[in-house]
């Protein structure tokens, strides 16, 4: 009989992660390098689920902070500035994409990609020595923690406020015209001149629809 081939127990943070690029780097003056984009890879049998973790989130835009790869293919990971300030001016944050298999919730691996904004292209900070860089990023991201970025998952709208008082008074309005006696009626109390056409009422009654699917969209 044919022995079934079971792969192999991975242990927790020993899986390989193949990210590029390593480090994002923003332009304050360059509009189109606020939009980076994080390429994953998944050079294995199996598939991989992701998700992407940030010392700074409230900075960032995240496109799809959590999703799936595919065995032997890639996925893109938008990541947008949304906070080109000057105060943030050369500082290092840093993204954290953990990688677990389907059916698992504990981290296979893991890898950090650093993010930075700088004022020009034309104004290149000078390159430092590589010891010199390593001791600073360890020093910098010593007692950082990562958090979540399930809040920008997706491109954010902007929370609507409710109906405004002007659709609300006009939706008062084509209710009470509904309401009033058609015109032509004979047993009625209200003065003939509040008396509607049929006309008038379907225009009222079309116009409270629209409000209300605006309403319910709001």
């Amino acid at each position: 009989m044919q022995q079934q081939h079971r792969q192999p127990e991975l242990v927790e943070g020993s899986l390989p992660v193949f990210v590029f690029p390593t480090e994002l780097v923003f332009y304050a003056d360059e509009q189109t390098s606020h939009k980076q984009v994080l390429t994953l890879y998944n050079p294995y049998e199996f598939a991989l689920k992701f998700k992407v973790l940030c010392t700074a989130p409230n900075k960032y835009t995240v496109v799809d902070a959590t999703g799936a790869v595919k065995p032997q293919c890639c996925v893109d990971i938008v990541i947008r500035h949304r906070d080109v300030r000057a105060c943030h001016y050369g500082v290092y944050d840093k993204f954290r994409l953990q990688v677990s298999e389907q059916s698992q919730r504990k981290a296979l691996g893991r890898k950090e990609v650093t993010a930075t904004l700088r004022p020009s292209a034309s104004q290149e900070p000078p390159s430092p020595r590589p010891q010199d860089e390593d001791r600073r990023m360890k020093e910098h991201f010593a007692d950082n923690e990562f958090f979540e970025q399930t809040t920008f998952q997706t491109e954010s709208r902007p929370v609507a406020g409710g109906p405004s008082l002007l659709t609300v008074l006009l939706g008062l309005v084509c209710m009470a015209a509904l309401m009033l006696p058609t015109l032509g009626e004979q047993e009625s109390t209200v003065p003939v001149y509040l008396h509607l056409s049929v006309n008038k009422k379907l225009v009222a009654a079309y116009v409270l629809g629209l409000l209300t699917m605006v309403i319910l969209r709001t």
